[in-house]
């Protein structure tokens, strides 16, 4: 399946996007793929192709991008290894959220570069902390992002002042929040906030609990991945995105 990579020239130096499609011309829809906190590896290559097959542009950018070249994490020991964990968290500080959607400005200007990409009706999803990036990318750029998807996203309705949800009033996307049983990254109160605001703000979303899934169920390559709930996700999001994002006439 071809992939190309695109140079995305922002306000902290380049970052890398790898642009995957079914065939060698690119389709007209996209979608921007955020990998978890452990960043572009080949799992997530696999899942971006996988997307790519349903007739998508699917651009994946390596958001970590200010910390430089790292050594790949391992999802199944980073969280119980003190110092792997340390360094994880290190990459990560340096990709907040505000950098991350000035980042995607310039990702959704290239991408109307791209012949025959439609970078007014764009989709997104993202996964653990790049669920976090998705939802936050629908309130950043609303003009710009049509369809939205959090997988197990952790910190999506918090109390913090930058929460993503409390930018609901802006969004005009359809939502899709994938929510983990027993998620402490998503509990039950968060839900109720998220909820609550995206109902006063009337927004289209569709908030799914996964019952028995853990954090992280998606990902092959988590310890808490479960197939069965996985495919489902799988699902969801595919008919979110053909139904959000039409294909041209």
């Amino acid at each position: 399946m071809p992939v190309t990579r695109l140079d995305v020239r922002t306000d902290d130096g380049t970052m890398e996007v790898h642009l995957h499609s079914a065939g060698p011309v690119p389709p007209a829809r996209a979608v921007i793929f955020f990998p978890d906190a452990g960043g572009v590896r080949p799992l997530m290559h696999d899942m971006a192709a996988r997307l790519a097959t349903s007739s998508f542009l699917v651009a994946m950018p390596n958001v970590f991008y200010r910390s430089g070249v790292f050594e790949p994490f391992n999802l199944a020991t980073v969280f119980t290894d003190p110092d792997e964990r340390a360094r994880l968290g290190a990459v990560n500080a340096l990709a907040p959220p505000a950098a991350v959607m000035s980042d995607v400005a310039a990702l959704l200007d290239a991408l109307a570069d791209q012949p025959g990409v439609d970078a007014e009706r764009v989709g997104s999803v993202g996964y653990c902390r790049g669920g976090l990036m998705s939802f936050t990318l629908a309130g950043a750029h609303p003009d710009r992002i049509a369809a939205a998807a959090s997988i197990h996203g952790g910190g999506i309705a918090t109390d913090d002042p930058a929460s993503p949800h409390r930018q609901a009033r802006n969004i005009r996307a359809r939502l899709y929040f994938g929510v983990a049983d027993n998620d402490p990254h998503c509990t039950p109160e968060n839900q109720k906030l998220l909820a609550a605001a995206l109902d006063a703000a009337g927004a289209a979303y569709q908030l799914e609990l996964y019952p028995g899934a853990g954090h992280g169920f998606a990902v092959p390559d988590n310890p808490t991945y479960d197939e069965a709930a996985s495919e489902q996700h799988w699902q969801r999001i595919t008919a979110l995105f053909t139904e959000a994002l039409p294909a041209p006439a």
